[in-house]
C-alpha cells in the first residue's frame, strides 16, 4: 500500500499482466481480489481514489434487498442474502446485524408484509441474521421510541445486515495488495492500446501525481467504472451506445436523537416507488434514498433541494419530532450505476442484476449489480476473464477469505472497532506521540493518530481521502470536517513531505467538496445536475 513503490513497479513491468482492471470501486476492487487470490498477476488502476464514487455513497446495507423481494425477483434476492451472509463471515469487524421495522398505520399491513418477511426469512435459509415477527404497538416502541404514535397499530420486526461501505472497500484493497495485486489511484487511464488487429492489449494512464505517462499492457483490459463505464466504452468504440442509465440517491445524516436505540425503519413505498431506510450509523442517523434519473455521472454529485424536501416529507410522516433542514447534518449523492432496459425510464425498477459484456477488440465491461453481491459479480467476472486472457483456469477462492482487518469481536476496540485487527496498532501510533492522541475536532471521534494512518497504511493522498472515506467524518457532520481541514492537511503535508502551498490548496479544494454536503452551501441545486465528468 506504498504508492510510490506500487508505480515503480508498474513501470518496471516487462511482460503483460494477466488482467487489468480500470475502476476502483466495489466491482473493480472485488474483481482484483478474486483474480489476485487465484494467482493472476494483476494490476487495478483508478482515476480519483479507491471508492470516490458510488461505493462510498451507499444507503449502508448489506442486504437481500426487500424492494426486489417485492419486484418478484426471487433468484436476486436470494443471491444477495447468500452474499450477505458470506460478507459477514468474513469481514465480521464492518458487519452488523441490524434489526428493521417497518411499521404499520392501517390494518391490512402486519399480515401483508408480516408474511413478506417470512418468505424473506426462508429465502436466507442458514444465512439468515433473525426470524421476521410481527410487533404490537408496546413492542414497536420499545424497538423505536421516537416514532410517530398518531394511528400507529404496531409494526413487522425484519434483520438485515449493516455495514461501512469505504472502510470495507479500504479493507478489500489491502487484502488485493496482499494477495499480490497493483492497486494505485490517482492514476487515470487515457487511452487504450490496441494491436494491429484491433484488439485492446492494454491502457495508457496519466499519473496524477508525477505527471508520469505509464504505457500497460495486459492480456486482457476489463472495464469496471461504475456510472463512467460507457467512457471507456466510448473509448474504445466512439459511435458505441450507452449501457448505463444513472440514477442518483440522496441521503440526509442526522443527530441520533431523532432514532434513539439501535433499530432502523424501513418504509417499503414512498411516492416515487423507492424504500425509504433511517438506519443507525456511527451515532448518527441516515435517512434515504431517492431515485432520480441523471443525464451523466458526476464524480461529485450534487443533491437538490426537491431530494432533500422528498425525504424530509417522508420521515415527517414516521419520526414523532420531524426533521427540518437546520437539523441536517450532512447530505450526500450517489449515482447508481444501473444498466439500461428498453423503453423504461422508470430507473427504480431497472434490475440490479450485473451484465457483463465483451466488445469486438476484446474490451470487457461488467456493470450493474449492488455492493452486497460484489463477491459473486467479481466470481462471474473472472470466470469470463480467464478465457479471454488465455490463461490456466483457477478456482475461486473468495467466498472462505477473510478480508483485511478481520476480527470476531472487534467491538472490543470500541472507536476503532472497524479497523478490526488493525486497532491495537493504531492505538500503539497514538500512544507514540502526544499530537496523534488529539482529535481532530471537538464534534468528530477521530484522532490525529487515524490520519497518519491513513496516510501511511491506507494510501490517503488527500484531505478528501481522510475525511471523506478512510474516516468518514464529511457523511457524518460536514461543517465539523471543513473546520477540521487545516490541521489534518498539516500532518498530512508532514507525512508526505508536501509544502504550505499544498497545504492551503488542499483546504480550499476540500471545502469546496465539503460544501456540496451542507444544505444551503454552494451546493444543494434545485433541479438535476448534468454533468459531462470523464472517467
Amino acid at each position: 500500500m506504498h504508492r510510490s513503490e506500487i508505480i515503480d513497479r508498474i513501470e518496471a513491468r516487462k511482460k503483460p499482466w494477466d488482467m487489468l482492471f480500470i475502476g476502483g470501486g466495489a466491482t473493480g476492487v472485488g474483481g482484483a481480489l478474486d483474480a489476485a487470490s487465484r494467482g493472476y498477476d494483476v494490476v487495478l488502476l483508478e482515476q480519483s481514489d479507491f471508492g470516490k464514487g458510488t461505493s462510498s455513497r451507499s444507503t449502508k446495507l448489506v442486504h437481500g434487498g426487500v424492494r426486489y423481494l417485492q419486484q418478484g425477483n426471487l433468484p436476486l434476492v436470494m443471491d444477495a442474502l447468500k452474499e450477505r451472509g458470506i460478507m459477514r463471515q468474513n469481514a465480521p469487524h464492518l458487519v452488523d446485524n441490524l434489526a428493521f421495522v417497518v411499521p404499520n398505520y392501517t390494518w391490512w399491513e402486519a399480515p401483508f408484509y408480516g408474511v413478506g418477511m417470512k418468505v424473506y426469512d426462508m429465502l436466507a435459509g442458514r444465512y439468515g441474521f433473525g426470524k421476521s415477527k410481527i410487533l404490537d404497538i408496546p413492542e414497536t416502541l420499545e424497538h423505536i421510541p421516537t416514532i410517530q404514535l398518531e394511528g400507529l397499530r404496531g409494526g413487522v420486526v425484519y434483520y438485515d445486515g449493516q455495514f461501512d461501505d469505504a472502510r470495507m472497500l479500504v479493507n478489500m484493497v489491502q487484502t488485493a495488495a496482499e494477495q499480490g495485486a497493483a492497486m494505485v489511484n490517482y492514476c487515470r487511464v487515457v487511452d487504450l492500446k490496441k494491436d494491429a488487429e484491433g484488439m485492446v492489449q492494454g491502457v495508457v494512464a496519466h499519473d496524477a501525481e508525477s505527471g508520469k505517462e505509464l504505457s500497460i499492457d495486459a492480456k486482457v483490459v476489463i472495464n469496471c467504472c461504475g456510472p463512467f463505464a460507457d467512457d471507456i466504452r466510448k473509448m474504445n468504440r466512439p459511435d458505441a451506445q450507452p449501457m448505463i442509465a444513472g440514477s442518483t440517491g440522496v441521503h440526509i445524516v442526522l443527530d441520533k436523537s431523532f432514532l434513539s436505540g439501535e433499530t432502523a425503519i424501513m418504509v417499503p413505498h414512498t411516492a416515487d416507488g423507492r424504500v425509504l431506510f433511517a438506519i443507525p450509523w456511527h451515532d448518527k442517523v441516515v435517512i434515504g434514498t431517492t431515485d432520480v434519473p441523471v443525464a451523466a455521472p458526476a464524480l461529485e454529485p450534487v443533491p437538490t433541494m426537491e431530494e432533500i424536501e422528498f425525504i424530509l416529507e417522508n420521515a415527517h410522516d414516521y419520526l414523532d419530532r420531524p426533521p427540518t433542514k437546520d437539523d441536517i447534518l450532512s447530505v450526500f449523492s450517489g449515482v447508481r450505476p444501473l444498466v439500461k432496459a428498453a423503453d423504461d425510464a422508470n430507473t427504480s425498477k431497472l434490475s440490479r442484476d450485473h451484465t457483463i459484456t465483451v466488445s469486438k477488440s476484446g474490451l470487457m465491461t461488467i456493470a450493474g449489480g449492488k455492493w452486497t453481491t460484489y463477491r459473486h459479480m467479481a466470481e462471474d467476472l473472472i470466470d469470463h476473464a480467464e478465457v479471454l486472457a488465455d490463461v490456466d483456469p483457477q478456482p475461486c477462492i473468495t467466498k472462505m477469505l477473510r478480508i483485511h482487518g478481520f476480527h470476531k469481536h472487534a467491538e472490543k476496540f470500541k472507536r476503532l472497532c472497524c479497523y478490526g485487527s488493525d486497532a491495537p496498532a493504531i492505538e500503539d501510533l497514538e500512544r507514540s506521540a502526544d499530537e496523534l492522541r488529539e482529535t481532530i475536532h471537538p464534534h468528530l471521534d477521530i484522532t490525529m493518530g487515524q490520519v497518519a494512518w491513513a496516510v501511511r497504511r491506507e494510501m490517503a493522498r488527500t484531505v478528501d481521502d481522510v475525511l471523506a472515506r478512510r474516516t468518514r467524518c464529511l457523511l457524518l457532520d460536514a461543517r465539523a470536517a471543513i473546520e477540521a481541514a487545516p490541521k489534518v492537511a498539516g500532518l498530512m503535508a508532514r507525512e508526505l513531505g508536501r509544502d504550505h502551498e499544498w497545504i492551503a490548496n488542499q483546504v480550499e479544494e476540500f471545502t469546496a467538496i465539503a460544501r456540496h454536503y451542507t444544505v444551503g452551501g454552494t451546493g444543494c441545486l434545485t433541479a438535476p445536475q448534468d454533468s459531462g465528468a470523464q472517467p
